[in-house]
């Protein structure tokens, strides 16, 4: 396959964990998504990259049920989401982790890890507090690759980076075994380094068998773990590239193109 070829959704995968098919959404007069196909395939890491007004955050909202397309059709694992809503985003397996991360500052790790899921006694209602002391930990070591010296579960998390408050959300959204984890401009405001411990969790959920969308518009950040690369640009899909059929100078060249004319070269 040549460097600029553009990849059809159908040819990615039989059946696709999540398959977006002719998605419209407008504000109004503003056309927000024109038509969009998208497709996460499983165990799949998907960079979706974009401008400020590509239309990125609109078709997240879509597919994790915050907004109602005006046209076109989400299917999970190939059945048709008829009433998607964000309660059934949840059940089914979606979990998003947001730019700010949605963490209470003022609250340790593990009940970062449950909260508002937390582990309790069946009808008494009171949390299991020792156990989920020792889950929070074992998850960090074990399915994030936590390091850090002198680890606990009651360890604040005001004192933790940036890249470590992400390391959070990506494990709390993991333990509830979501199938799909969103994440909203993981990289950004990070050090290189922190950039870097960022990128690892996230190598960690492919290992666990997950997909992934990793929403940014920075091609350097999302490069070096994405499968695929689907670009936006003023609600279209304008180009969708494996890793393999298109190397990194490549795929910014595309980038720079669309950005002055709004379509690929």
């Amino acid at each position: 396959m040549k460097d600029n070829a553009v990849i059809s959704p159908t040819t990615l995968v039989t059946t696709p964990l999540v398959k977006m098919v002719n998605i419209h959404k407008s504000y109004g007069a503003v056309t927000a998504l024109n038509g969009v196909d998208f497709v996460i395939g499983r165990n799949e890491i998907v960079g979706l990259i974009g401008d400020n007004g590509a239309g990125k955050s609109t078709l997240i909202k879509v597919l994790t049920g915050v907004e109602k397309q005006d046209e076109g059709k989400i299917y999970w694992k190939g059945k048709e989401e008829e009433k998607h809503t964000v309660e059934n985003s949840r059940n089914i397996g979606i979990e998003t982790v947001f730019q700010d991360r949605a963490l209470a500052e003022k609250q340790n790790i593990w009940r970062n890890l449950f909260m508002g899921r937390e582990l309790t006694y069946g009808r008494t209602g009171f949390i299991k507090i020792g156990q989920s002391q020792k889950e929070a930990i074992k998850l960090l070591k074990n399915m994030i690759g936590f390091t850090q010296s002198g680890l606990t579960a009651n360890l604040g998390v005001r004192g933790l980076s940036g890249g470590e408050k992400q390391g959070i959300a990506i494990s709390r959204a993991l333990y509830f075994d979501a199938q799909l984890i969103i994440l909203d401009e993981p990289t950004n405001n990070l050090s290189l380094s922190e950039t870097n411990k960022v990128l690892d969790f996230v190598r960690g959920v492919k290992d666990h068998g997950k997909s992934c969308i990793f929403i940014t518009h920075s091609i350097y950040h999302v490069y070096s773990v994405a499968d695929r690369f689907v670009v936006l640009d003023r609600g279209n899909t304008v180009g969708e590239f494996l890793k393999k059929d298109v190397s990194l100078d490549g795929l910014v060249g595309k980038l720079e193109y669309v950005a002055k004319h709004g379509v690929l070269a």
